[in-house]
C-alpha cells in the first residue's frame, strides 16, 4: 500500500472518529505515514518515541544518524494543536533542531524553528490531509519529511527556500498598500492615465488628470480628508464623483509655492499665472501656465529647450519635451493629437498631466537655467 492509499484510508478513518484521542493519533497516523515515508518506524535510535530533552519530552525525535534529532514531531488529539507551537519550539530551539512538526493527524504544521518572525510567520506550510487533495498531500509530505530527504538535507533546503518564497510574499503583501498610497500621493502619471482611460472607455468621457487624481486620493485611507462642505462641479468631460480636499488636512501642493516662503520683496502670483523677473504672467489653467513659463525661460536662455530635452529621466516612461509629439507620448496617437503643444522654440511639450505634476516639470526647468523654484520663478497653478 503506497502514501496515497494510506492517506486516504486515514481520511476515512477520521471522518468516522476512529481516532479517539492522542495515542490513537500517534500510532494509527504518524507512524503509519512515517512508516510510508520510508521511516524505519522499529528501529527506536531513528525515530525516537518520548524524547527526553532537559527534563522535557518531544513525541518524537527523527533522527540521523542515529540519536541524533534533525526534526521534532509533536502530537495532539485531533483538533487539540491550536497553542501547542510554543512548547514545541522551545524543544526545538533547545535541541538545535532545525524542523519541527506540529500535528493532530489531519492538520500538518511544518516549521523553521530557527528563521525569523513569530510563531505563524515560521510556518512553512500548513496541510490538511482531510481537505487538501491526495496528491498534494503526497507532495509535500514527500518534500518535507521523506527519510532520504531529510538524512540527505533535501528536505530541510526545500523547507527554506519555500520559507523565503513565504516571507517574500508577506513582504510583498504588506508593502502594497504603502505603494498604492505612494502612487497616488505623487499623482503618477501612468497610473492617472490607465484610469482616465478606463474611464473613457466605460463613459465615453475622458476625466482630465487632476479629476481622477482628487478622486484616487479621496478613495485612499491615508489621503487628505474629503471637505464635502465645498462640493466642486464635476469636470465636463466625465461624471466622477465630486471631490474637495479639506485645507486643514491637506498638504501645500508642490505645484504652488508657498507665499511665506518666497524672499522679501517677491511677489507671490494671486490669480493663475507665474512671476519671472518681476513680470506677472497670467495663464489660463495649469498647463497654459507651464507653456508660457516654458517660452520665457527660453526666451532668457535659447539653449533650454535642448538642454531640458537632454536630461536623463523626465517622466516615468514618457518624455515631457521633445522635437516631436511621437517622442512624447510612444504608441499613443490619440494623446500626440490632443496633449502636445509646439513651442515657438519648435519644440514640442507634453500637456496631459495634473497639477501636481505640472508643478514638477516647471521646477524641473528652473533646475535646467539655475533658477530656485518658488523663489525666482514663483507659480499658482490654481487649486
Amino acid at each position: 500500500m503506497g502514501l496515497a492509499q494510506d492517506i486516504e484510508d486515514i481520511r476515512a478513518g477520521i471522518k468516522s472518529g476512529r481516532f479517539a484521542n492522542e495515542a490513537s493519533v500517534s500510532q494509527g497516523i504518524i507512524l503509519r505515514i512515517l512508516n510510508a515515508l520510508s521511516w524505519p518506524t522499529y528501529d527506536t535510535r531513528v525515530v525516537c518515541p518520548e524524547y527526553s530533552l532537559s527534563g522535557r519530552r518531544v513525541d518524537y525525535a527523527l533522527c540521523h544518524p542515529a540519536n541524533k534529532p534533525i526534526a521534532f514531531v509533536e502530537v495532539k488529539q485531533i483538533g487539540q494543536s491550536d497553542g501547542a507551537e510554543r512548547q514545541l519550539f522551545e524543544y526545538a530551539f533547545h535541541a538545535g533542531v532545525p524542523m519541527a512538526i506540529l500535528t493532530d493527524g489531519q492538520e500538518w504544521n511544518f516549521f523553521l524553528p530557527a528563521e525569523q518572525g513569530d510563531y505563524g510567520e515560521r510556518r512553512v506550510y500548513k496541510l490538511d490531509i482531510v481537505e487538501r487533495d491526495v496528491d498534494e498531500c503526497v507532495s509535500r509530505l514527500e518534500r518535507y519529511l521523506r527519510h532520504d530527504a531529510i538524512a540527505s538535507g533535501a528536505a530541510i533546503d526545500a523547507a527554506r527556500q519555500d520559507y523565503r518564497n513565504v516571507a517574500r510574499e508577506r513582504q510583498i503583501v504588506s508593502t502594497l498598500p504603502s505603494a498604492w498610497d505612494r502612487l497616488v500621493e505623487d499623482e503618477d502619471e501612468m497610473l492617472l492615465e490607465i484610469v482616465a482611460d478606463k474611464v473613457e472607455n466605460l463613459c465615453g468621457f475622458k476625466p482630465d488628470p487632476d479629476a481622477v487624481a482628487r478622486f484616487l486620493k479621496s478613495r485612499t485611507k491615508s489621503g487628505p480628508a474629503i471637505d464635502t462642505s465645498r462640493p466642486q462641479a464635476p469636470h465636463p468631460k466625465c461624471s466622477l464623483p465630486a471631490v474637495q480636499f479639506s485645507v486643514a488636512s491637506a498638504q501645500a501642493p508642490a505645484s504652488r509655492p508657498d507665499p511665506a516662503s518666497a524672499p522679501q520683496g517677491a511677489s507671490f502670483p494671486l490669480s493663475i499665472g507665474f512671476v519671472l523677473d518681476g513680470t506677472h504672467h497670467t495663464g489660463r489653467n495649469a498647463c497654459d501656465v507651464m507653456i508660457k513659463a516654458f517660452e520665457a525661460l527660453a526666451a532668457r536662455d535659447t539653449s533650454f529647450p535642448e538642454r531640458f530635452a537632454a536630461l536623463p529621466k523626465h517622466g516615468r516612461t514618457r518624455r515631457y519635451m521633445s522635437k516631436t509629439p511621437d517622442e512624447l507620448y510612444p504608441g499613443r496617437p490619440d494623446l500626440c493629437r490632443e496633449h502636445s503643444t509646439k513651442l515657438k522654440s519648435g519644440w514640442w511639450i507634453s500637456t496631459n498631466h495634473s497639477r501636481a505634476t505640472i508643478g514638477r516639470i516647471i521646477e524641473m526647468a528652473c533646475n535646467v537655467v539655475g533658477l530656485r523654484f518658488g523663489s525666482d520663478l514663483i507659480v499658482n497653478l490654481g487649486d
